[in-house]
């Protein structure tokens, strides 16, 4: 079967064909199938798409995310994903390991998911992609993961069932911002046009994604917008503490999409959210975005271990908040 429109007409940006990524699959029986840790829309759609692809194929698949990644953020509760594996399957060794919309095997920090003798096929969209696969199926011309997931469904010849679908549309409208970013295209809304036929009720996945809010995050968003200033004019920043979190009785998995507020704000050209980690190595997390593209992103967080997209990225860190607006506001003069 032919390859969808745009897929490979789009040039720039593209530099692995699908076709070697189709092969592996109809070759191979068992999968195991990842993403990155703290994992979006996108990195949890074209998860449980690819998931329902395999099985109308056929083919033996499981899904697996680290137990610390539930709950999920509210607005991915309603996704299906009870069949997740929390540990590694008896049969690992005989499973060909593919990781979706995950720019450094790193961003999985499993040790057996990154042991010598996996087969690993690397499924991703990221400009900063390692290309740690043995096979790399790497589109950073495409809007998304859902979108490279959505052509190897076309490469398969399997048809979009409801499920896979629903999934795709997720990836599809998060990552595209609403198809308000600079990433969406007109293939996007080809694809969602395809999507909405197979069975996507738009309506109902809007509602779930952004109007099933908590009355605590709205509370948690409150006190970041309050906090918010704008430094030497380019930096639109805020923060989220640990005092936050307990003021507001939220807890760090509703931070979701709240660094898309300080995005509005007259006059910046990077939006930047700091907030307090629960847990884990690092006591802060940081994220970036490029409001009007003048600055990419993934420079300033690769320069602190962290990476991600032109326009959105992020790292972890034990800087403190003004230590962090210092770094900032210098790479984002520096840029400008």
């Amino acid at each position: 079967m032919s390859e969808p429109p745009g897929l490979l007409t789009r040039q720039a940006g593209r530099t692995e064909s699908l076709k070697p990524v189709a092969d592996e699959i109809r070759a191979a029986d068992r999968f195991l199938l990842t993403t990155h840790e703290n994992p979006d829309g996108d990195a949890l759609g074209s998860l449980l798409a690819l998931h329902h692809i395999l099985g109308l194929l056929g083919k033996d698949s499981v899904m697996f995310l680290a137990a610390k990644e539930f709950p999920l953020p509210v607005e991915y509760r309603f996704l299906p994903l009870e069949e997740v594996f929390h540990e590694a399957p008896a049969d690992l060794v005989d499973r060909l390991v593919v990781f979706l919309d995950c720019g450094n095997i790193d961003r999985m920090p499993v040790d057996w998911l990154q042991r010598d003798d996996a087969r690993t096929i690397n499924v991703d969209h990221h400009h900063d992609n390692t290309r740690f696969g043995d096979v790399d199926l790497v589109d950073t011309d495409a809007s998304s993961t859902a979108e490279i997931v959505y052509g190897l469904a076309k490469e398969l010849g399997v048809e979009l069932t409801p499920e896979i679908a629903g999934a795709l549309y997720v990836g599809l409208v998060t990552d595209t911002g609403r198809f308000s970013y600079q990433n969406t295209h007109a293939d996007s809304h080809r694809m969602a046009a395809e999507l909405i036929e197979a069975g996507v009720d738009v309506n109902d996945t809007y509602r779930r994604l952004y109007e099933h809010v908590p009355i605590e995050k709205l509370r948690l968003v409150a006190r970041a917008l309050e906090k918010v200033e704008q430094v030497d004019g380019g930096l639109a920043i805020s923060s989220i503490t640990a005092e936050d979190y307990r003021a507001t009785g939220a807890s760090e998995v509703l931070t979701e999409g709240i660094i898309d507020h300080l995005r509005g704000l007259e006059g910046s050209s990077v939006a930047a959210l700091v907030r307090d980690k629960e847990d884990g190595p690092a006591a802060r997390k940081v994220s970036l975005r490029s409001v009007d593209g003048q600055v990419d992103v993934s420079k300033i967080a690769r320069e602190k271990g962290g990476g991600g997209h032109e326009r959105a990225a992020g790292f972890s860190t034990d800087l403190e908040y003004p230590e962090l607006v210092e770094f900032l506001s210098g790479e984002v003069k520096a840029q400008l």
